[in-house]
């Protein structure tokens, strides 16, 4: 089976938080978001609903890949109505026309669902993907390519290597997680109790690649021979 193996790093991490993957060939969007939620402490992934919208933007081809259904059907909606919705911002009082460059080049981005769109063209065409998820606390990832093979023999993405532990949801951006960490690892804080009761709750925990694994099998594609092989011999 074809799959690649990519690189996720958190940006602006410091030391940088990465995690060094193996993905089946195939994959949509939502597959690839559901990795990196599953490799992180962020909670919107496989079999999660929706904690918040992400979002992966592909810039040379002009496409936003994202869940925000909103945005989607704006799109749609300009699509149908382009013309009308064109001359009418045209019209608008020349002190207002940055702004609605700005607004018309969103506009005119395609939207499509992450359900609907795979990443191997991407992903082989342009060596990377830049993925946002929640634009409240603002995570930026660079997932990079850094090779393709013929032989994976799994039908679900496999981790093999990764440093840092990754934060948890709705801590307050980068910042807010090195302040959270601050409290979280010193027992003589005021708040060091109430944190990491939060931090529990949010199912926060340390990067182990061996349970890290175990969670990445629920993402199966399909059974490989070798998943039947296996199965047989269980």
């Amino acid at each position: 089976m074809k799959a690649y193996q990519i690189e996720i790093e958190l940006t602006g991490s410091d030391p940088l938080i990465w995690r060094r993957i193996v993905m089946p060939a195939g994959a949509t969007f939502n597959r690839l978001h559901d990795v990196i939620q599953t490799v992180t402490n962020f909670t919107s992934g496989y079999p999660y609903e929706p904690s918040h919208l992400f979002e992966f933007t592909l810039s040379e081809e002009n496409i936003r890949v994202t869940n925000n259904e909103e945005a989607y059907q704006e799109h749609q909606h300009f699509k149908k109505n382009r013309k009308a919705i064109e001359k009418k911002m045209s019209e608008v009082d020349p002190k207002f026309s940055k702004y609605q460059e700005v607004q018309l080049a969103n506009l005119r981005k395609t939207v499509r669902k992450p359900t609907g769109i795979k990443v191997d063209n991407y992903i082989e065409k342009y060596g990377e993907l830049n993925y946002n998820y929640d634009f409240g606390d603002g995570w930026q990832f660079l997932v990079k390519l850094e090779g393709i093979t013929e032989d994976y023999h799994y039908g679900y993405p496999t981790l093999i290597d990764g440093a840092e532990t990754a934060p948890p949801e709705d801590v307050g951006g980068m910042s807010g997680y090195y302040e959270f960490l601050k409290i979280f690892n010193n027992p003589k804080h005021p708040d060091h109790d109430d944190t990491r009761a939060w931090a529990n709750e949010q199912g926060y925990r340390e990067y182990d690649e061996r349970f890290l694994n175990d969670m990445l099998k629920s993402i199966k594609y399909k059974k490989t021979e070798w998943d039947k092989i296996n199965e047989k011999k269980a």
